[in-house]
């Protein structure tokens, strides 16, 4: 087979290897891929589809680790004999169920027509520093006009990962080297490359409610997940212990969406249990490390870690822009030396240009004066949304206020989530249930809460919305 034709949707959340994959599946399960059936070469099936090699790769490893397909030596891949293959029964039927559910009311929630929009993604309306980034961009050009369009490092430029060492060092604490480093076009590319360097069939552990879209991540992985209890503090340790996962996912400079701090206490406690194990890890995602306004900042866990066990992992998608698309994730030395022992696999998935701008960018300091401004821009909306929620008396409370860049409202007067979040839709006014961001139905999550992200707004559209709010969830004002 030299060619094969895969409806390949760049709308959908899901990432492209996966859609890959899961095509594949069905074609396999329905028997219109026969076993022994030769597939199209990585390379072929990369063209034919104009897609990268990795991408094909990365669908074609799964596969593998499924047992869908198989890897002969010098002559390709091969589709297996799947009779008597077990298949997940009606638990991940629901869960498989439940997902569409979500996806559904999520993409019908984007097809509205919303006056203002509570968003959990994007920056503050000019926030972009246009101006500098063009110059950076001229003089990344002209800089290295030669070099730019050869193939550079498959982790990432060695000048980029040496200025986010420094700059990991002197702002979170992070401890090491600029060869720890992978740079990769966004966390869903590092997770799911983090995914192939740890292997399939491990257990995560994750709170709940949690990121989804790092849990889609580990779950198209390969990995199992296990949904942890949570509090206050974060993740707690004692159900993460008797969850047997051996890898855990938390987010301790700001739990999205709960928007927790995580202790000292309890950070080192996660730390105790990550050693408690010869092949434990502790993702660390550092969600909104760099806006904080309450209390001391807390250095990245990492920065504490002896036993070589905690995956670091950042972005500038919020503190520049998400369409920047640069992620980066610092390596134990041990999962370096593994990925660098398969061979380099993967292409780097950021271009050598983009890196250099943002290598002159965080050299030269322009990015701690960008932060330094956004602070105050996010404070002043912060304290501003804050002031405004206050309207709403007693029958809301707000939390999550000590980081980053929403708020969570529990409403406290018998007004249900679902009930909240349509009297706000038919008011033109977009706001998020938690429950969207639940993994798990057997843990419960704190009920009537919604989540408001203030980036995206001016401070007039903030005031104007959470008015009307107060109109509208005040069921004693009997608004419909």
């Amino acid at each position: 087979m030299s060619t094969f034709l895969i409806p390949l949707d760049s709308r959908s959340r899901d990432p492209v290897y996966q859609q890959i994959c899961e095509y594949l599946k069905v074609q396999i399960r329905k028997g219109r891929l026969k076993p022994g059936e030769k597939l199209p070469s990585a390379r072929g099936m990369a063209q034919n589809l104009g897609v990268s090699r990795s991408t094909v790769d990365l669908a074609y490893g799964q596969l593998v680790s499924e047992g869908y397909i198989e890897s002969l030596p010098c002559k390709g891949y091969y589709v297996c004999e799947i009779d008597g293959m077990y298949f997940p029964g009606e638990a991940r039927k629901a869960d498989e169920q439940e997902d569409t559910a979500k996806r559904e009311r999520l993409a019908a929630g984007e097809k509205e027509d919303y006056e203002t929009d509570f968003a959990l993604d994007g920056i503050a309306p000019g926030g972009f520093p246009h101006n500098l980034w063009r110059k950076l961009a001229r003089r990344a050009l002209a800089e290295g006009e030669d070099q730019l369009y050869k193939p550079g490092d498959p982790c990432g430029e060695p000048g980029l990962r040496e200025a986010l060492a420094g700059y990991l060092y002197q702002a979170r604490g992070v401890r090491c080297i600029p060869e720890q480093i992978l740079v990769g076009a966004g966390n869903d590319y590092l997770l799911l490359l983090l995914g192939t360097i740890l292997g399939s069939g491990r257990k995560m552990g994750m709170e709940n409610p949690t990121y989804l879209s790092a849990y889609y991540d580990f779950r198209y992985t390969g990995f199992r997940i296990e949904a942890v209890g949570q509090d206050s503090q974060g993740m707690k340790t004692e159900d993460l212990e008797a969850s047997g996962a051996d890898t855990a996912y938390v987010m301790p400079s700001h739990q999205f969406p709960m928007g927790m701090v995580m202790p000292l206490k309890r950070r080192m406690e996660l730390l105790a249990w990550a050693a408690r194990g010869e092949e434990r890890y502790i993702i660390e995602d550092d969600y909104d490390s760099e806006f904080r306004y309450k209390g001391k900042p807390v250095p990245a866990l990492q920065g504490f870690d002896g036993n070589d066990c905690v995956i670091y992992m950042g972005t500038f998608s919020k503190s520049l822009a998400p369409s920047v698309r640069v992620s980066y994730m610092v390596l134990p030395v041990r999962l370096m030396q593994r990925y660098q022992n398969r061979g380099g696999l993967f292409a780097v998935t950021v271009s050598r240009a983009d890196q250099k701008i943002l290598e002159l960018f965080l050299k030269e300091g322009n990015y701690e004066r960008h932060l330094n401004r956004m602070r105050a821009v996010y404070k002043n909306k912060h304290d501003l949304m804050l002031r405004e929620l206050k309207e709403l008396g007693d029958i809301a409370e707000v939390s999550g206020e000590n980081a980053g860049v929403h708020l969570l409202v529990r409403l406290k007067n018998g007004l249900s989530e679902q009930e909240a979040v349509q009297r706000a839709g038919k008011a033109g006014i977009r706001v998020y249930g938690l429950s969207e961001y639940q993994i798990s139905r057997k843990k419960k999550i704190q009920e009537s809460t919604v989540v408001l992200g203030y980036a995206c707004l001016r401070e007039e559209e903030i005031r104007e919305a959470v008015r009307k709010l107060k109109k509208i969830w005040d069921i004693r004002e009997n608004y419909e």
